[in-house]
C-alpha cells in the first residue's frame, strides 16, 4: 500500500517529467530544428531555441501525463485492476492528448500521413520501452520488498 504524497511530491514528479521531456525537445531541437521548423509549430524558432507556447504546451502535457500516471500507475484511486490494463490506459490517454495537442497546435501536418505514421511507430517504441523500465522497476521493488519479509521472518 502507497503513502499518501503530498503536493510536493507531484509537483516533484511534474517537473522531473517536464526537466526530462524539454531536454529530449533541446537534444532533438540542436540537430533537425532548422529542418522541423517549417512543418511542426513545435520547433517554430528552428534551431535558434524553444518557444514559450511550446514550453506551455509540453508543460500542460506534463500535468496530463502526471494525473494520467497517479490514477493509472498507482493504488491511488484503482486498486483491483491489471497492471498491463492499467499500463494500456495510460498509454491510451497520453495517445489521446498528443492527437488533440497535434490538432489544436499543429504540432506535426494532420493531413500527412508519414507524420502520423512517425508519430504512432515512435509513441509506440517509447511506450513499450517506458513499460518494460517499469515493470524493471516493480520487479526490483518486488524483490526488495520479498527480502525485507524474508529477514523479518527470520
Amino acid at each position: 500500500m502507497e503513502e499518501r504524497k503530498s503536493v510536493f511530491e507531484y509537483i516533484k514528479e511534474l517537473f522531473t517529467c517536464y526537466g526530462i521531456v524539454i531536454l529530449i525537445f533541446i537534444a532533438i531541437n540542436f540537430f533537425i530544428g532548422d529542418q522541423a521548423g517549417s512543418v511542426s509549430t513545435l520547433f517554430a524558432l528552428g534551431s535558434k531555441g524553444l518557444s514559450s507556447a511550446m514550453l506551455l504546451q509540453l508543460f500542460l502535457m506534463g500535468v496530463i501525463t502526471t494525473i494520467a500516471q497517479n490514477i493509472f500507475l498507482t493504488d491511488l484511486l484503482i486498486k483491483n485492476m491489471p497492471l498491463i490494463v492499467r499500463h494500456i490506459l495510460f498509454f491510451m490517454t497520453l495517445m489521446i492528448a498528443i492527437i488533440i495537442f497535434a490538432v489544436c497546435f499543429g504540432w506535426f501536418p494532420l493531413n500527412d500521413p508519414a507524420a502520423w505514421i512517425g508519430f504512432i511507430v515512435s509513441f509506440s517504441v517509447c511506450s513499450v520501452m517506458s513499460a518494460f523500465i517499469m515493470r524493471l522497476e516493480e520487479k526490483a521493488e518486488n524483490k526488495k520488498m520479498q527480502e525485507a519479509l524474508n529477514r523479518l521472518k527470520k
